[in-house]
């Protein structure tokens, strides 16, 4: 949908797992054998991803600035253990207690992604027509469009013509 650069570290796995759905076209890569596949899951998985993947949406929204429930990620995140590890310098982190689990890992891209300050930069685009995954990269963090050139272009259309028909 845009040109940005991934997100950067496990933080990827998030914002490629919100992507699965192209909110304009419809189109969700999870029916697809490689879509599954992309993220380890089975057919009778999809169900609960997708259900992840609505939820992280929320969130994504929410760093944008939208008012949303977060509610059932807390939820689907509470059902998804992690284990701390402690590595050999003395080091911690944190790892998916169930390795397979999608869920696990999101939680612990998420938790890894707040610990480096990496997680409220992940948003959607403020477009309702696009609502596409990307990593804000902006000095100041407050990017509101996935592309310039497509959402924020038509969003700034739409203005500039409301503009002039009550004019």
């Amino acid at each position: 949908m845009n040109d940005r650069a991934p997100a950067p570290g496990e933080l990827a796995l998030v914002e490629a797992l919100v992507n699965t759905l192209d909110v304009e076209k419809g189109a969700d890569s999870l029916d697809t054998e490689a879509g599954r596949t992309a993220f380890g899951l089975t057919e009778a998985g999809v169900p609960a991803a997708r259900e992840l993947r609505e939820a992280l949406r929320a969130a994504c929204l929410a760093h944008a600035g939208r008012e949303v429930s977060t509610a059932s990620l807390d939820r689907l995140l509470a059902a998804a253990p992690l284990l701390v590890t402690v590595d050999g310098a003395g080091g911690a982190g944190l790892r998916p207690a169930d390795p397979g689990a999608l869920a696990s890992r999101v939680a612990a891209a998420i938790a890894s992604a707040h610990a480096d300050g990496t997680w409220p930069r992940l948003k959607a685009c403020e477009a309702e027509d696009c609502q596409w995954a990307y990593y804000d990269r902006s000095p100041a963090g407050r990017s509101r469009w996935c592309t310039m050139a497509v959402c924020g272009s038509r969003a700034k259309m739409r203005k500039y013509r409301a503009g002039r028909a009550k004019g």
